[in-house]
């Protein structure tokens, strides 16, 4: 149970004492990086979707007839 209340102990000194925590600003630049970041992916996605399912119908409308 020592070893347990320790490691307790030095995680919360590493967490305030050692670790760089990004400002406000740094973290609001950050988020809308990834949310563009993620929206372009999801658009390329959906293109690569639609695409796809365009070239597969005309393929399959072909052999139909």
């Amino acid at each position: 149970m020592a070893k347990v209340v320790e490691f307790i102990k030095e995680s919360y000194d590493e967490m305030t004492q050692k670790v760089t925590w990004p400002t406000w600003s740094e973290l609001q630049s950050s988020a809308i990086l990834v949310l563009v970041a993620s929206l372009i992916i999801a658009l390329v996605i959906f293109a690569m979707d639609k695409g796809s399912t365009f070239v597969l119908d005309t393929f399959y409308k072909s052999l139909s007839n």
